[in-house]
């Protein structure tokens, strides 16, 4: 026999519903500490009210998200409302329609494909890391800088020649679309999207300006010859483009057919917002957490001036170490530790929403058929019974023997299962060698201690991530 799930009384006529709305990530944590690893949230009016369920422990995430993926789906509002505003792709597709994106896409993201971008990530680290040196003030904000760095990086892959017609678009768009879409996804009455109000106005046209962007670049890469076509071949002399999207308007199969231009219009939009959004989150933090552990930022930059200044190819003995490639990523344990740590502690997909299709025991539990279902990498990672002194940043809980001795959903940045992020390769990538490149370069001293945050699409900063710069000479 079932108990009774736990959960908050909350207020009599809106339960917890503006908790969740003050500070949802702390309302969970909460919830844990007092409820345990299952637990029964409900919120809004009587009438109107929502009842979701939260699941904490290890074996209850790899339950929703991996053992019994297809009884949990992504039915819930926030990913119908994200499917509204940035189309089907592989965030939001399911059944026939996503095992066949993902067949299709899925050469896109093998580790040769994606260690061939890499390039591409130091090229526009270098630049940054330039721009500092030149900059008035020697403190910078950490969280517009390292959106602007992904999200250059994230468009220089996908669009190749025109990235930086499409930087200032995105940039200006992506921050609209993305507060909408949250905004309706928790509300209890949606107002119909086809109705002129301001807010509706508004994201119609920050969408209609990315579709029209998308639009416009695929066209330039396939001949309008019909949906199935293939890009436009080289001329004479020039190298096939391999930016991204050339790559997915030639994506091909027997079995699946291609990609029509709406479709990879969707692929494309959504891997502006799962390609920067996260990426930035995990190297703001970083970065910031190292700057207020000023002795794990030596051990990192010590690792950093070894592997790429002297007795490496290429690196210049007491002089600028070289640029990083992705064979350093095996040679740089320690930074790699310090950046799994930082998406310990602020994992960019803080809360991950499913719909449960039939009725499912879980940690003793019966969860009803139709329930929303929550797994948070917020509270799994500071769970204290995986986590001593879970809020402490500290690197080394990720050598190899205490990773091999966890449970493997004690951290899932990346979710888990058959719906796993295809791009995990491609973010550590990015992230390791973004991040050599500027802590190469720089010394970091925190000036903000705290950063506040919330949940929205992804993690949020709230406020600001300010440190101050000191550009270094690498250790002999």
């Amino acid at each position: 026999m079932t108990m009774t799930i736990p959960g908050p009384d909350g207020l009599p006529l809106l339960g917890s519903m503006l908790d969740l709305r003050r500070d949802s990530l702390g309302t969970f944590l909460r919830a844990r500490r007092e409820h345990g690893d299952v637990v029964r949230l409900e919120a809004g009016p009587p009438g109107l009210r929502s009842v979701f369920y939260a699941v904490f422990a290890p074996e209850a995430v790899q339950q929703v998200l991996a053992s019994e993926a297809a009884t949990f789906r992504k039915d819930h509002p926030l990913y119908e409302e994200v499917r509204q505003s940035f189309g089907n792709g592989l965030l939001t597709s399911q059944d026939a329609d996503y095992l066949r994106q993902r067949r299709l896409v899925q050469p896109l993201f093998t580790k040769r494909r994606v260690d061939g971008y890499a390039t591409a990530v130091t090229a526009e680290a270098d630049a940054l890391a330039a721009r500092w040196r030149t900059a008035a003030d020697d403190t910078v904000d950490l969280v517009p800088e390292m959106n602007r760095l992904a999200l250059r990086t994230v468009s220089r892959i996908l669009f190749g020649t025109d990235a930086d017609a499409a930087v200032d678009a995105i940039d200006r768009c992506a921050p609209v679309i993305n507060a909408y879409v949250v905004r309706r996804a928790y509300v209890p009455v949606k107002i119909p999207r086809e109705w002129p109000t301001p807010g509706n106005r508004k994201a119609r046209a920050a969408i209609d300006e990315l579709n029209a962007l998308c639009d416009r670049i695929i066209a330039e890469r396939r001949p309008a010859t019909g949906p199935t076509a293939t890009a436009e071949p080289a001329r004479a002399g020039e190298p096939a483009a391999d930016d991204l999207l050339t790559l997915l308007t030639e994506a091909a199969n027997d079995e699946d057919g291609s990609l029509d231009a709406t479709e990879v219009r969707e692929q494309v939009l959504i891997f502006l917002l799962a390609g920067h959004e996260t990426t930035a989150t995990s190297l703001a933090f970083t970065l910031h957490l190292l700057a207020r552990h000023p002795e794990e930022q030596r051990r990192v930059q010590e690792e950093i001036d070894r592997v790429l200044g002297e007795g490496t190819p290429g690196g210049t003995p007491g002089g600028t170490p070289r640029p990083p490639t992705a064979a350093d990523l095996e040679r740089l344990p320690c930074l790699t530790r310090a950046l799994k740590e930082a998406m310990r502690l602020y994992p960019a997909a803080p809360v991950i929403s499913r719909r449960a299709v039939e009725a499912t025991t879980i940690g003793g539990h019966t969860v009803p058929p139709g329930a929303d279902v929550v797994v948070a990498p917020w509270v799994t990672h500071r769970h204290p019974d995986l986590w001593p002194d879970p809020e402490r940043f500290d690197p080394d809980r990720f050598t190899p023997d205490r990773e091999a001795a966890r449970h493997r959903y004690a951290w899932f940045p990346f979710g888990g299962g058959p719906r796993a992020c295809i791009g995990q390769h491609f973010s550590m990538l990015e992230s390791v060698l973004a991040l050599a490149t500027l802590l190469g370069a720089y010394e970091l001293e925190a000036v903000d201690e705290e950063v506040p945050v919330a949940a929205g699409i992804t993690l949020q900063a709230t406020g600001p991530a300010r440190v101050r710069l000191r550009p270094r000479t690498p250790t002999p």
